[in-house]
């Protein structure tokens, strides 16, 4: 129609259509980009090797990274856990992930406040932990839903339910993504708070010895009576014994191992049977989701910059 400028066509196309039509003139510019230069398949292997061999590169980068400093590692690749889907969020304007991301900030960043607090009040260990949890239930159950909606799209049930099966596979892959990202982040922060709250508390620290000797009464993890009588300050639940000796509040230390992602005792370092204490077959799962989430941090905090450095490498080098 005369008068109609294309940049409005696309102004009014769904998030959906605009991102199809640009993929389409991206195809149409690099089909014709081909047809003028001959020699461009050749690049095309070129780009390939570059990419394999700035992975490898980077994966024995990363490795001696996380094994000889392995603190350093783990606060950037938590502060790029945090910032490059933000970056992504603001340019691909994803505002609902944006605003989840917001309200679980502001929320994280109170309890990573109150967790590093000094002096430590009694109740605090158990908030941190209640709330990783939490996150961590509701991460599990989100990327359950996930998975089994990518898999009912994938069988074609969604037909039965008159759902598009575009529709049905982005609910699927947003709502994984959702499980799987928040649930990382949980795991990381939870494991912050746990070091800073166990070491305030003095029965635990992680390279040397402990400044407080553990009494038999109290709990290392939270410093609160485990046994109190109905008068007195304290929290009333059962116990957990490890196979070193030590008497925790089950919740503790079920906090400390799976949320806090330690598998040591927290006051003499000796490592924990996980398997007995997941006495539950269904509780076993949760192991198995964990060391998902361990590899998921390297997909998102890493793949981007890899790929940004491959993409660095192709442009400098005049390959497209």
């Amino acid at each position: 129609m005369a008068g109609v400028h294309p940049q409005d066509d696309l102004l009014k196309m769904t998030h959906r259509e605009n991102w199809q039509v640009q993929n389409e003139r991206l195809h149409v510019k690099h089909r014709a980009y081909e047809d003028m230069h001959k020699g461009h398949k050749p690049m095309h292997a070129e780009m390939v090797l570059i990419l394999i061999a700035t992975l490898v590169v980077a994966q024995i980068v990363l490795v001696q990274w996380k094994q000889r400093h392995l603190r350093s590692y783990n606060l950037v690749t938590l502060v790029q856990m945090w910032v490059v889907p933000l970056y992504f969020t603001i340019k691909l304007y994803w505002w609902r992930f944006l605003s989840m991301w917001g309200m679980f900030s502001v929320v994280t960043s109170y309890v990573i406040f109150r967790a590093t607090r000094k002096p430590l009040s009694c109740r605090t260990p158990r908030m941190v932990y209640k709330w990783f949890l939490l996150i961590y239930k509701l991460s599990y159950a989100v990327g359950v839903l996930g998975y089994l909606a990518i898999m009912f799209t994938m069988f074609g049930f969604n037909v039965f339910f008159r759902i598009k099966a575009e529709d049905s596979m982005d609910i699927g892959v947003i709502m994984l993504f959702y499980g799987l990202y928040y649930g990382v982040m949980g795991r990381d922060f939870a494991e912050i708070c746990s070091d800073y709250m166990a070491s305030t508390i003095g029965y635990y620290n992680k390279g040397g010895m402990p400044s407080r000797s553990l009494t038999d009464d109290i709990c290392a993890v939270c410093g609160q009576k485990i046994l109190v009588d109905v008068e007195e300050e304290g929290f009333i639940e059962d116990t957990y014994q490890l196979s070193c000796g030590h008497l925790f509040h089950e919740f503790c230390i079920r906090g400390w191992c799976i949320v806090g992602k330690k598998q040591t005792c927290p006051y003499c370092n000796e490592k924990v049977d996980m398997k007995r204490m997941m006495n539950n077959p269904w509780e076993k799962t949760h192991v198995l989701y964990g060391q998902l989430l361990d590899w998921l941090r390297y997909l998102v905090a890493w793949q981007p910059i890899i790929i940004g450095i491959v993409q660095g490498i192709n442009f400098s080098l005049g390959l497209k």
